[in-house]
């Protein structure tokens, strides 16, 4: 299917290649891409620790060599899960900040660090801590049924808000089948705004009953979007903008549709799309009707910023994000759960998939260090660059 993200997914996908990132991590091989794992460090955790404001320091150009050898191993094997046609990735520390980009967009435009494209999932981690935010203010209340505030048939299992901030809520994700009506309308219309009932009307699974297994499911965040916007009297990136993006200092994230990314605007080929070039990423339509679930576009040092902003404590309170980085297997609230997958530490972030785009946030509280890949493919394995980056970044970071 061309529009499905294929985040419905992704739990299962990075299970997989975390649980081999481990297994190498333990047994000391290489990874089948080349990229050997990080050592194992014996620094310990410094959650709950508010971490420092975030450098201005960019890396030394010969020290940061490393790190741009690693992007260049990307594009040199396209065709790989491990490779990509295009990357940009960036790092963020409290003693410095370094950013790279190898290859080219879908139409063969050379990449830049602060190329934006369309990050998916990763907008998860905003909407789940804005919620936090909501409920910490006393607008909300995590533990009552999300059709308390929200009315719709997708709510009337009455399934709280948190189950559908952890994906335990029995809504389930968009079918096959729904996923490809969702491409035909698309395609009829793709410079058309999409409401949230628009995209939720698409959905004809039936939901189950609340506190369910985990599964991943977009329409729980949808919802969630419907939630913010109810509770608030605003618009959804209106008050993502005001929360959470400014006071991170994120200025070149954009909450589409109600924000449109900022120039250089990465160009993907998504047939659904069609050729006409809007401004959106990749275009109005699934941008408007993604937006609480995937539809934030950024270039790789806003996602890594957000990540050390967001865990280290800095926007969000310590005992929120304790939520958010809280749960009994691979999710938390908004957030993936890496555990010690990169061997430096706890880890947590999010994946993102589109059509075009595959994207990984992985931020480690104990070691004050955040990184963000983006790569200009779909279908892709960026927790492979991520490793490779870390492995590359450790000698760096002193003791």
């Amino acid at each position: 299917m061309t529009l499905r993200a294929r985040d419905h997914l992704e739990m299962v996908r990075s299970g997989v290649a975390l649980a081999v990132a481990v297994a190498l991590l333990v047994s000391g091989c290489s990874s089948d891409d080349g990229a050997a794992p990080p050592p194992t460090s014996t620094l310990t955790d410094s959650a709950g620790q508010k971490l420092p404001e975030p450098s201005a320091t960019v890396l030394d150009p010969a020290k940061a060599a490393a790190l741009q050898a690693v992007l260049a191993k990307v594009v040199s094997t396209p065709t790989t899960e491990a490779g990509s046609r295009g990357v940009t990735a960036a790092v963020v520390t409290d003693k410095w900040i370094w950013s790279g980009a190898a290859g080219n967009d879908a139409a063969g435009t050379a990449l830049t660090p602060q190329t934006s494209m369309g990050v998916a999932s990763i907008t998860k981690t905003f909407v789940a801590a804005e919620v936090l935010l909501l409920a910490q203010a006393n607008k909300l209340n995590l533990d009552a049924p999300l059709s308390q505030y929200v009315k719709h048939k997708l709510t009337a299992n009455n399934a709280t808000v948190r189950q559908h901030l952890s994906m335990r809520s029995g809504v389930p994700n968009y079918l096959p089948a729904d996923y490809g009506n969702l491409d035909k309308a698309i395609k009829a219309a793709p410079g058309k705004h999409w409401t949230p009932e628009e995209a939720l009307s698409y959905d004809t699974a039936e939901p189950a009953q609340p506190d369910s297994p985990y599964n991943y499911s977009n329409p729980s965040y949808v919802l969630l979007g419907m939630l913010i916007e109810k509770v608030t009297g605003e618009p959804l990136a209106t008050v993502l903008r005001r929360d959470l993006a400014t006071a991170a200092g994120l200025e070149r994230a954009a909450f589409q549709d109600g924000e449109k990314p900022k120039p250089p605007l990465a160009e993907d080929r998504n047939p659904v799309c069609g050729p006409a070039v809007d401004g959106y990423t990749p275009c109005r339509a699934i941008a408007s009707l993604s937006a609480a679930n995937a539809g934030l576009a950024a270039d790789a040092p806003t996602v890594a910023r957000w990540g050390y902003q967001l865990y280290g404590d800095r926007v969000v309170p310590a005992d929120l994000v304790k939520q958010l980085t809280t749960g009994d297997g691979e999710y938390g609230l908004g957030t993936m759960l890496f555990s010690q997958t990169y061997g430096l530490g706890t880890a947590y972030g999010h994946h993102g998939e589109m059509p075009d785009y595959t994207s990984l946030l992985v931020t480690i509280p104990s070691h004050k260090l955040s990184v963000a890949v983006i790569l200009a493919d779909g279908n892709k394995r960026p927790n492979s660059v991520v490793t490779g980056l870390i492995t590359a970044i450790q000698p760096l970071l002193g003791g």
